[in-house]
């Protein structure tokens, strides 16, 4: 609360009661330990700082994405792209799970693999997309310029 009150500002760009709960178990730990103990709160400050880190390393990741991705639209609002393309690129820029190919493309587009290819190579031409540097049994696909652990 003192910490809320010290920004004194009603907008919080970080959230502890989130990290707290993804920490539920370990803040359970030290409030029992310093509760049971000598009245030493060190151990809980120290957590409760560590949490508070956290907290704010997961807001300068959600941040970088937002960013990242405001900005990408603001670059190609005059690139031409289909509603498909779209579509995908908002899965890449909101954090797609996996590796993109072109059977994925075609499946979460529902059109055939040979639309799905025309998508990717037209991006590619429009330096947009880029084939992955690691090879493979098959081809992957990455946007270019996203910011590392985010693809």
């Amino acid at each position: 609360m003192l910490l809320a009150q010290a920004d004194k500002s009603n907008q919080r760009f970080y959230s502890m009661s989130a990290q707290i709960r993804l920490d539920r178990k370990q803040y359970y730990e030290i409030l029992e330990k310093t509760q049971k103990g000598n009245l030493d709160i060190t151990d809980w400050i120290v957590w409760f700082l560590n949490c508070l880190i956290n907290a704010l390393k997961s807001t300068d990741s959600v941040l970088t994405k937002v960013l990242f991705k405001a900005d990408f639209w603001q670059k190609h609002v005059g690139t031409a792209i289909n509603a498909r393309q779209r579509q995908l690129l908002n899965r890449l820029l909101d954090g797609f799970d996996g590796k993109l190919t072109s059977s994925k493309w075609a499946k979460l587009a529902k059109c055939s693999k040979d639309s799905a290819v025309r998508d990717i190579n037209d991006l590619i031409d429009k330096g947009i997309l880029q084939k992955e540097a690691a090879g493979g049994r098959s081809t992957n696909y990455e946007l270019i310029g996203m910011p590392a652990g985010q693809q």
